[in-house]
Protein backbone atom coordinates (compact mmCIF):
# COMPACT_ATOMS: atom_id res chain seq x y z
CA UNK A 1 0.00 0.00 0.00
CA UNK A 2 1.60 3.17 -1.73
CA UNK A 3 0.86 6.52 0.29
CA UNK A 4 0.86 9.44 -1.08
CA UNK A 5 1.34 12.83 0.65
CA UNK A 6 0.54 15.60 -2.17
CA UNK A 7 2.60 19.18 -1.70
CA UNK A 8 0.45 20.92 -4.41
CA UNK A 9 -2.41 19.55 -6.66
CA UNK A 10 -2.73 19.74 -10.26
CA UNK A 11 -5.12 22.72 -11.02
CA UNK A 12 -7.47 20.61 -12.72
CA UNK A 13 -9.53 21.11 -9.77
CA UNK A 14 -12.92 22.77 -9.37
CA UNK A 15 -12.17 26.26 -9.58
CA UNK A 16 -12.38 28.01 -5.85
CA UNK A 17 -15.28 29.83 -5.77
CA UNK A 18 -18.13 28.01 -7.60
CA UNK A 19 -20.67 27.70 -5.04
CA UNK A 20 -19.17 31.26 -3.71
CA UNK A 21 -20.86 32.58 -7.12
CA UNK A 22 -23.60 30.83 -6.66
CA UNK A 23 -24.28 32.52 -3.48
CA UNK A 24 -22.79 36.06 -4.99
CA UNK A 25 -25.62 35.63 -7.99
CA UNK A 26 -28.57 35.17 -5.10
CA UNK A 27 -27.38 38.05 -3.35
CA UNK A 28 -27.10 40.36 -6.80
CA UNK A 29 -28.61 43.90 -6.92
CA UNK A 30 -27.83 47.09 -7.96
CA UNK A 31 -25.40 48.07 -5.47
CA UNK A 32 -23.33 44.31 -5.79
CA UNK A 33 -23.57 44.94 -9.28
CA UNK A 34 -22.15 48.28 -9.40
CA UNK A 35 -19.51 47.47 -7.00
CA UNK A 36 -18.34 44.58 -9.13
CA UNK A 37 -17.97 47.12 -12.36
CA UNK A 38 -16.42 49.27 -10.62
CA UNK A 39 -12.71 50.41 -12.18
CA UNK A 40 -9.84 48.10 -11.59
CA UNK A 41 -6.71 49.83 -11.18
CA UNK A 42 -3.64 47.90 -11.38
CA UNK A 43 0.57 48.99 -11.50
CA UNK A 44 1.35 50.15 -14.80
CA UNK A 45 5.05 48.91 -15.95
CA UNK A 46 6.35 49.04 -19.26
CA UNK A 47 9.75 47.14 -19.44
CA UNK A 48 11.92 47.29 -22.28
CA UNK A 49 12.68 43.88 -22.89
CA UNK A 50 16.44 43.20 -24.61
CA UNK A 51 16.80 43.68 -28.52
CA UNK A 52 15.94 40.51 -30.57
CA UNK A 53 18.46 37.58 -30.65
CA UNK A 54 20.79 39.56 -28.13
CA UNK A 55 22.16 37.64 -25.42
CA UNK A 56 20.35 39.89 -22.79
CA UNK A 57 17.05 38.71 -24.28
CA UNK A 58 18.42 34.92 -24.13
CA UNK A 59 19.27 34.89 -20.84
CA UNK A 60 16.14 36.93 -19.78
CA UNK A 61 13.98 33.90 -21.39
CA UNK A 62 15.79 31.40 -19.73
CA UNK A 63 15.06 33.18 -16.18
CA UNK A 64 11.63 33.16 -17.55
CA UNK A 65 11.16 29.25 -18.22
CA UNK A 66 12.21 28.74 -14.93
CA UNK A 67 9.66 31.32 -13.45
CA UNK A 68 7.44 28.79 -15.21
CA UNK A 69 8.33 25.85 -14.55
CA UNK A 70 8.12 27.00 -10.66
CA UNK A 71 4.89 27.94 -11.23
CA UNK A 72 3.95 24.62 -12.68
CA UNK A 73 2.08 26.33 -15.58
CA UNK A 74 2.60 23.28 -18.40
CA UNK A 75 0.22 21.43 -16.31
CA UNK A 76 -2.90 23.38 -17.00
CA UNK A 77 -2.37 25.05 -20.25
CA UNK A 78 -1.25 21.63 -21.92
CA UNK A 79 -4.12 19.32 -22.65
CA UNK A 80 -2.88 15.56 -23.15
CA UNK A 81 -1.13 14.72 -26.27
CA UNK A 82 -1.50 18.79 -27.22
CA UNK A 83 1.31 21.07 -27.98
CA UNK A 84 2.69 22.99 -25.05
CA UNK A 85 1.23 25.91 -23.88
CA UNK A 86 -1.53 25.82 -26.53
CA UNK A 87 -4.98 24.88 -23.81
CA UNK A 88 -7.35 22.90 -24.11
CA UNK A 89 -7.09 20.88 -20.71
CA UNK A 90 -11.22 20.06 -19.24
CA UNK A 91 -11.27 20.72 -15.74
CA UNK A 92 -14.34 19.43 -14.32
CA UNK A 93 -16.01 21.49 -11.66
CA UNK A 94 -19.50 21.24 -10.22
CA UNK A 95 -21.29 23.33 -12.35
CA UNK A 96 -19.92 22.89 -15.54
CA UNK A 97 -16.16 21.95 -17.13
CA UNK A 98 -13.95 24.60 -17.95
CA UNK A 99 -10.63 24.62 -20.92
CA UNK A 100 -7.71 26.28 -20.07
CA UNK A 101 -6.44 28.67 -22.91
CA UNK A 102 -3.79 29.17 -25.53
CA UNK A 103 -1.09 30.95 -23.76
CA UNK A 104 1.23 30.45 -26.73
CA UNK A 105 2.49 33.78 -28.35
CA UNK A 106 -0.13 33.44 -31.79
CA UNK A 107 -1.50 35.97 -32.33
CA UNK A 108 -5.10 35.24 -33.33
CA UNK A 109 -5.82 32.65 -30.95
CA UNK A 110 -3.03 32.89 -28.13
CA UNK A 111 -1.61 35.84 -25.97
CA UNK A 112 0.41 37.38 -28.90
CA UNK A 113 -1.19 40.46 -28.69
CA UNK A 114 -0.80 40.80 -25.20
CA UNK A 115 1.42 44.06 -23.83
CA UNK A 116 3.37 43.53 -20.71
CA UNK A 117 0.78 45.53 -18.17
CA UNK A 118 -1.94 43.06 -20.13
CA UNK A 119 0.08 39.76 -19.26
CA UNK A 120 0.73 41.19 -15.93
CA UNK A 121 -3.00 41.88 -14.56
CA UNK A 122 -4.04 38.38 -16.15
CA UNK A 123 -1.59 36.64 -14.42
CA UNK A 124 -0.59 38.73 -10.97
CA UNK A 125 -4.64 40.07 -10.95
CA UNK A 126 -7.19 37.93 -12.67
CA UNK A 127 -8.72 40.17 -15.03
CA UNK A 128 -8.35 39.63 -19.03
CA UNK A 129 -7.39 42.52 -21.49
CA UNK A 130 -11.63 43.37 -22.27
CA UNK A 131 -11.65 43.94 -18.11
CA UNK A 132 -13.05 40.41 -17.29
CA UNK A 133 -11.90 38.34 -14.29
CA UNK A 134 -10.76 34.32 -14.75
CA UNK A 135 -12.08 31.76 -12.95
CA UNK A 136 -10.31 31.07 -9.63
CA UNK A 137 -8.79 27.92 -10.78
CA UNK A 138 -6.28 30.50 -12.41
CA UNK A 139 -4.40 30.52 -8.83
CA UNK A 140 -3.90 34.87 -9.13
CA UNK A 141 -4.41 35.05 -5.36
CA UNK A 142 -1.26 33.66 -5.38
CA UNK A 143 0.75 34.92 -8.46
CA UNK A 144 0.27 38.27 -7.45
CA UNK A 145 3.03 37.64 -5.12
CA UNK A 146 5.66 37.57 -7.81
CA UNK A 147 8.02 39.94 -8.45
CA UNK A 148 8.27 42.22 -11.29
CA UNK A 149 11.66 40.73 -12.54
CA UNK A 150 10.16 37.56 -12.41
CA UNK A 151 7.58 39.01 -14.25
CA UNK A 152 9.37 40.91 -17.27
CA UNK A 153 11.22 37.41 -17.37
CA UNK A 154 7.89 35.41 -17.73
CA UNK A 155 6.55 38.05 -20.07
CA UNK A 156 9.88 37.10 -22.09
CA UNK A 157 9.99 33.60 -22.19
CA UNK A 158 6.01 33.31 -23.23
CA UNK A 159 6.81 35.70 -25.97
CA UNK A 160 10.05 34.87 -26.85
CA UNK A 161 10.54 31.46 -25.65
CA UNK A 162 7.14 29.29 -26.67
CA UNK A 163 6.53 28.35 -29.89
CA UNK A 164 3.24 29.88 -31.02
CA UNK A 165 0.64 27.45 -31.60
CA UNK A 166 -3.10 28.68 -33.84
CA UNK A 167 -5.77 26.40 -31.36
CA UNK A 168 -8.77 28.21 -30.83
CA UNK A 169 -9.88 28.15 -27.04
CA UNK A 170 -12.86 25.57 -26.65
CA UNK A 171 -16.00 27.38 -25.15
CA UNK A 172 -16.44 26.44 -21.38
CA UNK A 173 -19.75 24.65 -20.85
CA UNK A 174 -21.13 26.37 -17.16
CA UNK A 175 -24.98 27.00 -17.68
CA UNK A 176 -26.35 30.53 -17.10
CA UNK A 177 -26.58 32.20 -14.40
CA UNK A 178 -23.14 30.76 -13.72
CA UNK A 179 -21.64 31.71 -16.79
CA UNK A 180 -21.94 35.52 -15.78
CA UNK A 181 -18.57 37.16 -14.91
CA UNK A 182 -19.10 39.99 -12.72
CA UNK A 183 -19.86 37.83 -9.81
CA UNK A 184 -16.14 36.63 -10.21
CA UNK A 185 -14.88 40.37 -10.21
CA UNK A 186 -17.04 40.42 -7.00
CA UNK A 187 -15.15 37.72 -5.58
CA UNK A 188 -12.09 39.21 -6.83
CA UNK A 189 -12.31 42.13 -5.22
CA UNK A 190 -13.65 40.65 -1.79
CA UNK A 191 -10.82 37.80 -1.33
CA UNK A 192 -7.99 38.39 -3.50
CA UNK A 193 -4.79 40.56 -2.98
CA UNK A 194 -5.51 44.54 -4.04
CA UNK A 195 -4.14 44.62 -7.82
CA UNK A 196 -2.49 48.13 -6.70
CA UNK A 197 -0.49 46.23 -3.88
CA UNK A 198 2.80 48.05 -3.76
CA UNK A 199 5.46 46.38 -3.68
CA UNK A 200 3.92 43.54 -5.19
CA UNK A 201 5.36 39.82 -3.25
CA UNK A 202 6.07 37.69 -0.30
CA UNK A 203 7.11 40.63 2.40
CA UNK A 204 10.52 39.12 2.91
CA UNK A 205 11.06 41.29 5.38
CA UNK A 206 10.33 39.54 7.53
CA UNK A 207 12.16 36.88 7.27
CA UNK A 208 15.69 36.90 8.41
CA UNK A 209 17.57 33.99 6.58
CA UNK A 210 17.74 34.66 3.23
CA UNK A 211 17.36 31.07 2.28
CA UNK A 212 13.82 30.88 3.93
CA UNK A 213 12.53 34.34 2.09
CA UNK A 214 13.24 32.52 -1.02
CA UNK A 215 11.28 29.47 -0.04
CA UNK A 216 8.57 31.66 1.78
CA UNK A 217 8.65 33.85 -1.87
CA UNK A 218 8.01 30.09 -3.82
CA UNK A 219 5.70 28.24 -2.07
CA UNK A 220 3.28 31.28 -1.38
CA UNK A 221 3.89 32.96 -5.10
CA UNK A 222 4.81 30.43 -8.18
CA UNK A 223 4.62 27.55 -6.29
CA UNK A 224 0.57 28.43 -5.16
CA UNK A 225 0.80 25.59 -2.86
CA UNK A 226 -1.87 27.11 -0.71
CA UNK A 227 -4.45 26.93 -3.67
CA UNK A 228 -4.84 23.15 -2.61
CA UNK A 229 -3.01 22.77 0.62
CA UNK A 230 -5.35 25.41 2.92
CA UNK A 231 -8.04 24.70 3.68
CA UNK A 232 -10.91 26.98 2.47
CA UNK A 233 -13.64 29.35 4.06
CA UNK A 234 -17.60 28.40 3.01
CA UNK A 235 -17.16 30.86 0.38
CA UNK A 236 -14.45 29.23 -0.70
CA UNK A 237 -11.20 31.25 -0.55
CA UNK A 238 -8.00 30.64 0.96
CA UNK A 239 -8.31 30.79 5.09
CA UNK A 240 -5.02 32.35 4.61
CA UNK A 241 -2.66 33.23 1.61
CA UNK A 242 0.95 33.22 3.86
CA UNK A 243 2.10 32.00 7.10
CA UNK A 244 0.06 35.09 8.70
CA UNK A 245 -2.54 32.71 9.38
CA UNK A 246 -2.20 29.52 11.14
CA UNK A 247 -4.26 27.45 8.45
CA UNK A 248 -2.03 28.47 6.34
CA UNK A 249 -0.93 24.95 4.21
CA UNK A 250 -2.76 22.76 7.12
CA UNK A 251 -3.96 20.69 4.60
CA UNK A 252 -8.08 19.07 4.01
CA UNK A 253 -8.87 20.14 0.90
CA UNK A 254 -9.53 16.65 -1.58
CA UNK A 255 -8.49 17.70 -5.07
CA UNK A 256 -9.40 15.02 -8.00
CA UNK A 257 -10.20 12.41 -5.25
CA UNK A 258 -6.91 12.67 -3.17
CA UNK A 259 -6.22 14.52 0.54
CA UNK A 260 -4.44 17.49 0.12
CA UNK A 261 -2.33 16.93 2.90
CA UNK A 262 -1.02 19.15 5.82
CA UNK A 263 2.39 20.44 5.67
CA UNK A 264 2.48 22.19 8.70
CA UNK A 265 4.53 20.61 11.84
CA UNK A 266 2.67 17.91 12.94
CA UNK A 267 4.27 14.97 13.84
CA UNK A 268 1.53 12.83 12.85
CA UNK A 269 -0.43 13.85 9.72
CA UNK A 270 2.45 16.90 8.91
CA UNK A 271 5.99 17.32 8.23
CA UNK A 272 7.06 17.34 12.32
CA UNK A 273 9.07 13.87 11.62
CA UNK A 274 10.69 14.78 8.13
CA UNK A 275 13.74 16.61 8.25
CA UNK A 276 14.64 18.80 4.93
CA UNK A 277 16.20 16.08 2.97
CA UNK A 278 13.48 13.85 3.41
CA UNK A 279 11.05 17.10 1.79
CA UNK A 280 13.45 17.63 -1.17
CA UNK A 281 13.92 14.22 -2.11
CA UNK A 282 10.31 14.11 -2.41
CA UNK A 283 9.90 17.09 -4.73
CA UNK A 284 12.82 15.90 -6.47
CA UNK A 285 12.03 11.81 -7.05
CA UNK A 286 8.73 11.35 -5.51
CA UNK A 287 9.80 9.67 -2.86
CA UNK A 288 11.97 9.34 0.65
CA UNK A 289 12.24 7.31 3.68
CA UNK A 290 8.92 8.36 4.80
CA UNK A 291 6.42 8.28 2.35
CA UNK A 292 5.88 8.42 -1.69
CA UNK A 293 4.43 10.36 -4.17
CA UNK A 294 1.47 8.09 -5.97
CA UNK A 295 -1.39 10.15 -7.32
CA UNK A 296 -2.36 12.52 -10.16
CA UNK A 297 -2.15 15.78 -8.49
CA UNK A 298 0.69 15.25 -7.09
CA UNK A 299 2.15 13.14 -9.78
CA UNK A 300 2.23 16.34 -12.57
CA UNK A 301 4.08 18.47 -10.14
CA UNK A 302 6.89 16.92 -9.18
CA UNK A 303 7.35 15.45 -13.00
CA UNK A 304 6.71 18.72 -14.77
CA UNK A 305 7.64 21.25 -12.17
CA UNK A 306 9.78 20.39 -8.80
CA UNK A 307 12.39 17.58 -10.40
CA UNK A 308 13.67 20.19 -12.66
CA UNK A 309 13.90 22.89 -10.12
CA UNK A 310 17.59 24.01 -8.44
CA UNK A 311 18.89 22.13 -5.52
CA UNK A 312 19.04 25.10 -3.82
CA UNK A 313 15.16 26.33 -4.65
CA UNK A 314 14.25 23.02 -3.15
CA UNK A 315 16.36 23.20 -0.22
CA UNK A 316 14.55 26.88 0.39
CA UNK A 317 11.30 25.75 0.26
CA UNK A 318 11.99 22.82 2.24
CA UNK A 319 13.72 24.99 5.17
CA UNK A 320 10.65 27.45 4.58
CA UNK A 321 8.33 24.52 5.48
CA UNK A 322 10.21 23.25 8.27
CA UNK A 323 9.47 26.63 9.92
CA UNK A 324 5.54 26.45 9.95
CA UNK A 325 4.37 25.18 13.69
CA UNK A 326 1.95 22.40 14.45
CA UNK A 327 -1.23 23.40 13.40
CA UNK A 328 -4.07 22.79 16.32
CA UNK A 329 -6.52 20.54 14.88
CA UNK A 330 -4.34 17.36 14.83
CA UNK A 331 -6.80 14.53 15.14
CA UNK A 332 -3.91 11.76 15.28
CA UNK A 333 -0.72 10.16 16.90
CA UNK A 334 1.84 8.51 16.27
CA UNK A 335 3.66 6.42 19.42
CA UNK A 336 5.95 3.38 17.75
CA UNK A 337 4.46 0.28 18.93
CA UNK A 338 5.65 -3.02 18.27
CA UNK A 339 3.12 -5.26 19.17
CA UNK A 340 1.38 -5.48 15.85
CA UNK A 341 4.52 -6.80 14.22
CA UNK A 342 5.05 -9.68 17.51
CA UNK A 343 1.23 -10.50 16.48
CA UNK A 344 1.56 -11.00 12.27
CA UNK A 345 5.13 -12.66 12.52
CA UNK A 346 3.63 -15.46 15.02
CA UNK A 347 0.74 -15.38 12.80
CA UNK A 348 -1.87 -13.82 14.99
CA UNK A 349 -4.65 -12.28 12.59
CA UNK A 350 -6.73 -10.22 15.34
CA UNK A 351 -9.41 -9.00 13.16
CA UNK A 352 -10.54 -8.99 9.75
CA UNK A 353 -8.58 -6.19 8.95
CA UNK A 354 -5.33 -8.03 9.35
CA UNK A 355 -5.91 -10.96 7.79
CA UNK A 356 -6.45 -8.68 4.85
CA UNK A 357 -3.46 -6.77 5.05
CA UNK A 358 -1.50 -10.24 5.67
CA UNK A 359 -2.83 -11.24 2.53
CA UNK A 360 -2.89 -8.27 0.03
CA UNK A 361 0.01 -5.64 1.66
CA UNK A 362 2.60 -7.34 3.97
CA UNK A 363 4.77 -8.54 0.75
CA UNK A 364 5.76 -5.20 0.09
CA UNK A 365 5.01 -3.26 3.53
CA UNK A 366 6.16 -5.92 5.40
CA UNK A 367 4.39 -7.14 9.00
CA UNK A 368 6.67 -4.57 11.00
CA UNK A 369 4.52 -2.14 8.79
CA UNK A 370 8.07 -0.36 8.12
CA UNK A 371 8.34 -1.14 3.97
CA UNK A 372 11.00 -0.60 1.80
CA UNK A 373 12.87 2.55 2.13
CA UNK A 374 12.33 4.70 -1.36
CA UNK A 375 10.54 1.81 -2.78
CA UNK A 376 7.44 0.68 -1.13
CA UNK A 377 6.71 3.43 2.35
CA UNK A 378 5.83 2.41 5.71
CA UNK A 379 2.85 2.14 7.21
CA UNK A 380 3.84 2.86 10.96
CA UNK A 381 3.99 6.42 11.22
CA UNK A 382 2.63 7.20 7.85
CA UNK A 383 1.47 11.13 7.59
CA UNK A 384 -1.46 9.93 4.88
CA UNK A 385 -2.21 6.71 7.00
CA UNK A 386 -2.66 9.46 10.02
CA UNK A 387 -4.60 11.83 7.67
CA UNK A 388 -7.79 13.02 9.62
CA UNK A 389 -9.67 11.91 6.02
CA UNK A 390 -8.66 8.61 4.67
CA UNK A 391 -9.99 9.57 1.06
CA UNK A 392 -6.52 8.94 0.05
CA UNK A 393 -6.53 5.52 1.62
CA UNK A 394 -9.26 4.38 0.40
CA UNK A 395 -9.08 5.53 -3.27
CA UNK A 396 -5.56 4.34 -3.58
CA UNK A 397 -6.52 0.82 -2.43
CA UNK A 398 -9.38 0.67 -4.21
CA UNK A 399 -7.98 1.92 -8.02
CA UNK A 400 -4.36 1.43 -7.40
CA UNK A 401 -1.09 3.89 -8.48
CA UNK A 402 2.35 3.98 -9.36
CA UNK A 403 4.95 6.00 -8.57
CA UNK A 404 5.91 8.71 -11.52
CA UNK A 405 9.65 8.09 -13.10
CA UNK A 406 11.77 10.87 -12.46
CA UNK A 407 14.73 11.96 -13.57
CA UNK A 408 16.69 10.77 -10.82
CA UNK A 409 14.40 7.92 -9.95
CA UNK A 410 13.35 6.21 -13.43
CA UNK A 411 11.43 3.22 -11.62
CA UNK A 412 7.72 3.47 -11.64
CA UNK A 413 7.26 1.01 -9.17
CA UNK A 414 3.06 0.81 -8.03
CA UNK A 415 0.64 -0.63 -6.20
CA UNK A 416 -2.50 -3.22 -7.73
CA UNK A 417 -6.23 -1.96 -7.46
CA UNK A 418 -8.17 -4.04 -5.18
CA UNK A 419 -11.62 -2.63 -5.93
CA UNK A 420 -12.95 -6.24 -7.75
CA UNK A 421 -11.24 -8.27 -4.86
CA UNK A 422 -12.31 -6.19 -1.82
CA UNK A 423 -15.75 -5.58 -0.86
CA UNK A 424 -16.36 -1.91 1.37
CA UNK A 425 -16.65 -3.40 4.47
CA UNK A 426 -13.34 -5.27 3.81
CA UNK A 427 -11.71 -2.26 2.30
CA UNK A 428 -13.12 -0.21 5.83
CA UNK A 429 -11.82 -3.22 7.99
CA UNK A 430 -8.42 -3.29 6.22
CA UNK A 431 -7.40 0.88 6.41
CA UNK A 432 -8.67 0.72 10.47
CA UNK A 433 -6.51 -2.11 11.25
CA UNK A 434 -3.42 0.07 8.80
CA UNK A 435 -4.90 3.20 10.64
CA UNK A 436 -4.84 1.45 14.24
CA UNK A 437 -1.40 -0.53 14.32
CA UNK A 438 2.01 -0.43 15.09
CA UNK A 439 1.67 2.82 17.43
CA UNK A 440 -0.52 4.68 14.66
CA UNK A 441 -3.64 6.43 16.28
CA UNK A 442 -6.02 7.54 13.95
CA UNK A 443 -9.74 7.56 13.59
CA UNK A 444 -11.70 4.27 11.95
CA UNK A 445 -13.02 3.77 8.45
CA UNK A 446 -16.04 3.27 7.61
CA UNK A 447 -17.73 1.02 4.88
CA UNK A 448 -20.14 3.88 3.86
CA UNK A 449 -16.67 6.25 2.92
CA UNK A 450 -15.36 3.40 1.00
CA UNK A 451 -18.83 3.19 -1.00
CA UNK A 452 -18.72 6.71 -1.09
CA UNK A 453 -15.26 6.68 -3.03
CA UNK A 454 -16.48 3.78 -5.17
CA UNK A 455 -19.27 5.23 -6.56
CA UNK A 456 -16.93 8.33 -7.69
CA UNK A 457 -14.07 6.14 -9.02
CA UNK A 458 -17.32 4.67 -11.16
CA UNK A 459 -18.87 7.86 -12.50
CA UNK A 460 -15.09 9.39 -13.51
CA UNK A 461 -14.31 6.05 -15.56
CA UNK A 462 -17.59 6.41 -17.03
CA UNK A 463 -16.74 10.17 -17.92
CA UNK A 464 -13.64 9.17 -19.65
CA UNK A 465 -15.21 6.39 -21.52
CA UNK A 466 -17.75 9.09 -23.03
Amino acid sequence: MTTSPSFNGRKRRAFPAVIALVVLCMLGGAGLFGYALLPTNTRSINPVLPAAGSPELAELVKQGRYVAVTGDCMACHTAPQGKPYAGGLAMATPVGTLHTTNITPDKQTGIGNFSFNDFDRAVRHGITPSGDTLYPAMPYPSYGRLSDDDMRALYAYFMNGVAPVQAANPPNAIPWPLSMRWPLALWRKTFAPAPTQTPPGVDLARYKDPVIARGAYLVQGAGHCGSCHTPRASTLQELALDDGGPQYLAGGQVIDGWLASNLRGDAADGLGRWTVQDIVATLKTARNTHAAVVGTPMHEVVTQSTQHMTDEDLRAIAAYLKTLPASSSAVAKFEPNEETARQLRSGVEPNRGAQVYVDNCAACHRTDGKGYAKAFPPIAGNATVLAPDPASLIRLVLAGGELPSTVERPSNLGMPAFADRLSDEEVAQLLTFVRQGWGNQAPTVEAAQVKQVRSELAQAHTGHNK
